[in-house]
């Protein structure tokens, strides 16, 4: 962790040791750019406003020599602010003040999109995902994917074989409007199933889960 307020950063350190994830924790944005070089962590929480460079800044240092996943916690909660870290490769952003089981929950799930994303790339697979591509490639065919479709379907291509649920679709996409319906995602949904049909039309490989939502199979 990168944060200059001392007491937020032990705050954090004790309530994130109650799920046993471990935090070192820097207040020098420099210090910490040093630390990643010499260890090997899982995942960066980054404040922005930091003594001697600006966080936004940190992020294309960082994004230079490492993927690590970067959750953004800031008090700065302008949209320019996100649009410009996420575009320099953070992978969320949260705005002070919060509750730090939302961060708790954050973490987990990027850890999973992580883990799920080293394995599939390790798997041979009908779906060919490239996180940082943003493609997926179906029977060797390229996938003419909009962001919102991108998204749905990298999820369930990581976490295939399990239910998934439209509430987690929905929370865990980054081009879908957090407010919007729980049925835009089933129309997202039909939009690829179509896609994909137009390649496979004898097989159906999202199917749905009663009183859940949706999971991806290759099991026919």
């Amino acid at each position: 962790m990168i944060e200059d307020d001392y007491e937020i950063a032990q705050i954090l350190t004790e309530y994130l040791n109650k799920f046993d994830i471990e935090v070192t924790s820097s207040e020098e944005p420099y210090m910490g750019l040093s630390l990643l070089t010499q260890h090997n962590f899982d995942l960066l929480i980054l404040d922005l406003t930091l003594p001697g460079i600006d966080g936004l800044e940190v992020i294309p240092k960082i994004r230079k020599n490492s993927s690590i996943p970067i959750i953004v916690s800031s008090a700065r909660d302008d949209i320019t602010d996100k649009v410009i870290a996420m575009e320099r490769g953070a992978d969320d952003y949260m705005p002070k003040p919060y509750d730090p089981r939302e961060l708790v929950t954050r973490i987990k799930t990027i850890l999973r999109r992580t883990k799920a994303s080293n394995a599939t790339e390790k798997s041979t697979s009908l779906f060919e995902l490239n996180i940082d591509a943003r493609h997926v490639i179906f029977k060797n065919i390229l996938l003419e994917l909009t962001a919102a479709e991108f998204d749905i379907l990298s999820i369930l291509i990581q976490q295939r074989d399990s239910a998934i649920s439209r509430e987690q679709l929905l929370y865990e996409s980054e081009h879908i409007d957090d407010n919007s319906s729980i049925k835009n995602i089933d129309v997202i949904i039909s939009r690829i199933r179509h896609k994909l049909s137009t390649i496979d039309p004898k097989h159906s490989y999202i199917k749905p889960v009663r009183g859940i939502g949706y999971l991806l199979t290759e099991k026919m």
